[in-house]
């Protein structure tokens, strides 16, 4: 390999991507993922390249960055990267990936932020330690100099104690600061260029809106370049000037922001655009996935003949958690902090309850009260399966086996929620061996059963989770939790991994068996879009309070709580005419109960009431103000 350098003409792009191929070797011979891709990053723009997983998005960035996987090499094409700071144009795909030209350009005049932060960052360094390397690195400085450097970086990108973070392990920080940490990495050197992967993924909606808030401000400082790699066409609306979208390695459709999203041509970026739930859907419109799946026997199968009950399925009553943390390793100091505070819920058989709000707002913590994998300081948890409400928390011997059968979980992330080591038939049949169901002839039906449920071919069964893709994996989670024949299942973010076209079989597959087998859901989100689509009623919970409760059409025509606003607002919408208002997102703290407006704001300590404002809509104000209004 040989560096090829040529003086660069002023009015070329940053980065000119031309006829680039990238093949993996494989033991049936070599599978070509990146094929004939052709795309321009001008300086200074956003560059948005979309597609769903495995369409390559991934692999072309590490192929500008040459840092590819072993079994991967580019086999074809260039990658010209027209430095400003040389004035030179250099053939990246000619650089080899352990060339000195490559480890100066690598994290120096192009930089990543990856996908998973806290994967990304090394548990056992500081978050100063990391950051600092890539200054210390690239500039030659010292190590005062350096760590100076750090902490101005570390404010830009909105850490609220820097000098603190310097000194702070990655464990020890929300995904959001993770996430700014990553940022303030790739930052650090000043790069031409910065390649975001899926920056954005797994944060709330909120902190999304300020981090792409953020990338846009430091944007326009800095004069950089940004190619950003998502499926989310919501996001893309909002920060984009030009859009790349890839299906299989190749381009379908390329352009302008306002040409993309004003006149879709390619029948897969129209397809991709149906997949994403918006706000204005229409009553019973159904999402369209980019690939149907057919459940081979819904239409056969009927919900087990129960009696129902009078109330509310599951009730959850004055809930209240508190955790007790401490101030530092040797200090003995303590704190304690009210994760959940006063929580009231009521879940209607064969209907959905949304429960929305940030990451460590307490969601999943309620859900795990209501497994009984923790238990409440104070309030109780009623579950009526038709003879009456009891405490789940007082449940024994056979009323708590039939609890757990009745009520099952569907996780996050579904790779790290199956055994890696068990086939499908073994995942399956695991439920109904722990609770002593069936001969081996009947669980074996009972699996078939399963898998023709959430639209699996019966030939997976002798498969393990690694073959199967993140859609598949999830579907296999769906079909193990109804495999005790449930009548709730508690959904806790169950498609925030997911890319929009298989977020959109799933969710389509859990209202049709909702509606086939007579299901309830209580369904945890951090997106007010998919809540939208799937709930019934919705409940917004910010630090431990349910601040807002209505039926969904209530909620989102009149949202009258300020941080319901603010959830609202964050929400970044696939139409370029519905922006999002940055300006409004940055001005207020929202999360903060002491600081919302009047009548709202909470002081320490107290939990205010809610008080009905329209039938069924409920939004809670501070005790004393709530009796000046009545």
């Amino acid at each position: 390999m040989h560096e090829i350098a040529l003086e660069a003409p002023m009015d070329a792009p940053l980065l000119s991507i031309r006829q680039l191929a990238v093949d993996f070797k494989a033991e049936s011979g070599d599978f070509r993922a990146v094929d004939d891709l052709t795309f321009d990053i001008p300086k200074g723009k956003t560059v948005a390249l979309v597609g769903e997983s495995g369409s390559g998005k991934s692999v072309t960035a590490q192929a500008i960055l040459q840092i590819l996987p072993k079994k991967a090499h580019i086999s074809g094409g260039s990658i010209l990267f027209n430095d400003p700071a040389g004035g030179k144009t250099v053939d990246i795909a000619e650089l080899g990936p352990t060339s000195d030209a490559m480890h100066a350009m690598r994290g120096g005049r192009i930089a990543m932020i990856f996908q998973e932060p806290m994967t990304s960052l090394s548990p056992l360094h500081t978050v100063g330690d990391q950051i600092s390397e890539a200054l210390m690195i690239h500039a030659r400085v010292g190590r005062a100099e350096a760590d100076k450097r750090t902490e101005e970086v570390l404010a830009r990108v909105g850490f609220p104690d820097p000098r603190r973070a310097l000194r702070n392990y990655p464990f020890e920080l929300s995904g959001g600061l993770r996430q700014r940490a990553m940022i303030a990495m790739a930052l650090i050197t000043r790069p031409a260029l910065l390649i975001a992967d899926e920056p954005t993924t797994a944060l709330d909606v909120t902190t999304q809106a300020q981090i792409l808030d953020l990338i846009k401000e430091l944007q326009a400082e800095t004069g950089m370049s940004v190619l950003l790699i998502t499926h989310d066409l919501g996001v893309v609306a909002n920060v984009a000037d030009e859009v790349v979208v890839m299906y299989r390695g190749r381009v379908m459709e390329a352009g302008s922001r306002e040409e993309i999203f004003r006149n879709a041509q390619h029948p897969y970026l129209q397809a991709l655009m149906r997949a994403v739930p918006r706000f204005a859907m229409e009553e019973g419109e159904r999402l369209t996935p980019i690939r149907e799946v057919k459940s081979a026997s819904l239409a056969r199968v009927h919900a087990v003949d129960r009696p129902q009950p009078k109330g509310p399925i599951l009730k959850a009553e004055g809930l209240i958690k508190c955790f007790t943390l401490r101030s530092g390793w040797f200090s003995g100091k303590t704190r304690t902090v009210r994760a959940v505070n006063n929580v009231n819920l009521a879940l209607p058989a064969g209907t959905t309850l949304g429960l929305v709000g940030e990451s460590g707002c307490g969601k999943t913590t309620v859900s795990k009260m209501i497994m009984r994998a923790m238990r409440p300081d104070s309030g109780r948890v009623l579950f009526d399966d038709g003879t009456g409400p009891r405490d789940v928390h007082g449940l024994e011997g056979d009323a708590l086996t039939a609890y757990r059968r009745s009520v099952q979980f569907i996780f996050q992330d579904p790779f790290s929620s199956l055994n890696p080591r068990m086939t499908v038939y073994e995942l399956l049949t695991e439920p109904l061996r722990i609770h002593n169901i069936g001969t081996s002839d009947e669980r074996y039906a009972r699996v078939k059963q399963l898998l023709d449920l959430v639209g699996l071919d019966q030939r997976s069964l002798r498969r393990y989770p690694h073959s199967f893709s993140g859609g598949q994996r999830q579907r296999l989670g769906i079909a193990r939790a109804l495999a005790l024949e449930p009548r709730v299942l508690l959904c806790d973010e169950p498609v925030s991994a997911l890319d929009v076209s298989v977020q959109a079989q799933v969710l389509n597959l859990l209202k049709d068996l909702q509606s086939a087998l007579g299901l309830s859901y209580l369904f945890v989100s951090h997106n007010l879009a998919v809540v939208d689509y799937i709930a019934d009623t919705i409940a917004v919970m910010c630090r431990g309070y349910i601040v807002e409760e209505a039926p969904k059409t209530s909620l989102f025509r009149n949202p009258v709580h300020p941080y319901t606003q603010a959830l609202l607002a964050a929400v970044p919408d696939p139409d370029i005419d519905r922006p999002l208002d940055f300006g409004k997102l940055r001005a207020g703290r929202f999360s903060h109960p002491s600081e919302w407006p009047e009548p709202f704001r909470l002081v320490h300590g107290e939990a205010g009431i809610m008080k009905e404002i329209e039938p069924g809509h409920r939004v809670r104000l501070g005790s004393h103000r709530a009796r000046e209004a009545a």
